[in-house]
């Protein structure tokens, strides 16, 4: 299995994906507190190396929804 190195910034956003969780941008800059520009780039290395995926948010279509990526959340 490859290792993934990641930013702080990034273990740290993935540390807040519980079983199933879901979050939007909002509530990943609240939980965090990161700076909105640092969760930015952290969900950018996450998506880049296939952590975690975004969904259609049928409630605001103004804001995407975050989650673990399947096959990482039953390996991990």
């Amino acid at each position: 299995m490859q290792t993934i190195h990641l930013p702080p910034s990034s273990r740290t956003l993935f540390g807040l994906f519980k079983d199933g969780m879901q979050l939007t941008y909002k509530q990943l800059v609240a939980q965090s507190g990161l700076p909105p520009r640092t969760v930015r780039y952290a969900l950018k290395k996450l998506k880049d190396n296939g952590l975690i995926a975004e969904k259609f948010n049928f409630q605001d279509a103004r804001q995407i929804i975050y989650l673990k990526r399947a096959s990482i959340a039953a390996s991990a």
